[in-house]
């Protein structure tokens, strides 16, 4: 009976986290290819796994970027809101800098090192091959994320 009585007495503990959560970041960016794109699950999340053209602030300037987007199964995927070049994307993304990765890395097979090709997007210029060493900045979002598509062709052909 002693035991009952201080055990229904003991004060809860309660924890706090310590760190903030992950910053996200507007982005505006163009579908430039598909790198990975998982089946559709029934039960479980899928990602597709891009490389974009990130429109930075100002002198209409451009840097190529690694978009993991994930979703659910009843969750439109990305590549159907369009995949052409001319769209641009809305969305805000969380920087993970655990996930960057050169083009070489993003079309090389783990299991069995052979070539894996990018799927590019309707009318989007190819990468330049000598840059494909380059880490790319990764980024993931989800649908919550996303903001909107809008149409805007694409000016001068940028060098990728």
């Amino acid at each position: 009976m002693v035991l009952v009585s201080v055990a229904g007495t003991t004060p809860r503990l309660q924890a706090d986290l310590h760190w903030p959560p992950p910053k996200k970041e507007a982005l505006r960016i163009r579908l430039v290819a598909e790198a990975e794109s998982d089946p559709r699950s029934s039960f479980f999340a899928t990602h597709e796994v891009f490389v974009a053209a990130q429109r930075l602030k100002g002198d209409n300037e451009t840097r190529l970027v690694k978009l993991i987007y994930t979703f659910l199964p009843y969750q439109p995927r990305l590549s159907e809101y369009g995949f052409d070049y001319s769209l641009v994307y809305e969305v805000h993304a969380t920087r993970d800098a655990s996930c960057d990765q050169s083009l070489t890395q993003m079309t090389t097979d783990e299991r069995d090192r052979a070539h894996l090709q990018l799927k590019y997007a309707a009318e989007s210029p190819s990468i330049n091959e000598a840059r494909r060493h380059s880490q790319l900045p990764c980024y993931s979002t989800t649908p919550e994320d996303y903001t909107r598509v809008v149409h805007d062709p694409p000016g001068p052909e940028p060098e990728f």
